[in-house]
């Protein structure tokens, strides 16, 4: 039964100490202080468009469930802008490609004009 009692106690103890500790306790401040969010290190660029190296590069700080959310649906928004302002790009290129060689004669020749003879 004492042994018990000594168990009860100590127990009470510990989670007084803790609470303490996690309360502040009358020493310092207040609580714990809150600790600043580990945020992106090398975001990606905004002056020029996103390459393969800036991509490969890139690494997301962790978090208690892993990545942080934010910063994981600010790189992927930009990335889904740059994609869609290539394959526009790309759309209009190959629409003028083909513009070009349905025009006069059907196709546009892509051989090196022959050099003219000088006499």
């Amino acid at each position: 039964m004492v042994m018990f009692l000594f168990l009860v106690v100590a127990l009470a103890v510990v989670v007084a100490a803790v609470t303490l500790a996690v309360v502040g306790g009358g020493e310092g401040d207040g609580p714990l202080p809150d600790a600043a969010p580990e945020r992106l290190q090398d975001p990606l660029p905004p002056d020029r468009p996103v390459n393969r190296a800036d991509i490969e590069s890139l690494r997301f700080p962790l978090a208690a469930r892993g990545y942080r959310m934010a910063d994981v649906d600010d790189a992927l928004s930009r990335l889904g802008a740059e994609l869609a302002e290539r394959d526009a790009r790309i759309a209009d290129l190959e629409s003028a490609l083909a513009g070009a060689q349905a025009g006069p004669g059907g196709r546009v020749p892509m051989d090196k004009p022959a050099p003219e003879d000088q006499q």
